[in-house]
């Protein structure tokens, strides 16, 4: 017969494979955040640079369905509750041609532009996560220590 503590842990187990247990999480950190948030005080005004950065961060965080963490970060920051244009964010940037598949954020966009001088098969190329490694291994470790 199994312990009360050999139940709770197969059930914290279960629930953290099926990724409940860091939805929940999340969930509590946007409620305490919420509940804590003093409203009466304005967030400081919003920079034209972090405006898009926040943007750019919104989209990529909206993609990858961390909505807790948006919700944190529009909180937070008072980043305008309606998304900015995304034809619009590609003018201020002074980006790249956008193809025909805005699903993907322009955070991989810039990021496949920066990485590899391209914007062509940017679905292909991060979604995958084979890119995302480094070209070099010795970017892939962790520092041992400061060298001096």
């Amino acid at each position: 017969m199994a312990t009360v503590t050999e139940l709770k842990a197969v059930l914290k187990d279960t629930l953290e494979k099926r990724g409940v247990l860091g939805h929940l999480r999340a969930r509590i950190r946007a409620e305490v955040f919420s509940a804590l948030d003093d409203e009466s005080e304005p967030p400081p005004p919003l920079s034209h640079e972090n405006l898009l950065i926040n943007e750019l961060i919104r989209e990529y965080l909206e993609f990858n369905k961390y909505k807790y963490t948006a919700s944190v970060l529009m909180a937070e920051s008072g980043q305008p509750v309606v998304p900015l244009d995304r034809q619009f964010l590609i003018r201020e940037l002074n980006a790249f041609e956008e193809s025909k598949d805005d699903s993907i954020p322009l955070l991989y966009r810039i990021l496949a532009h920066l990485l590899h001088g391209t914007k062509e098969d940017v679905p292909n190329t991060f979604l995958k996560g084979s890119s995302l490694q480094p070209s070099d291994p010795e970017l892939g470790r962790q520092p041992s220590g400061r060298k001096k």
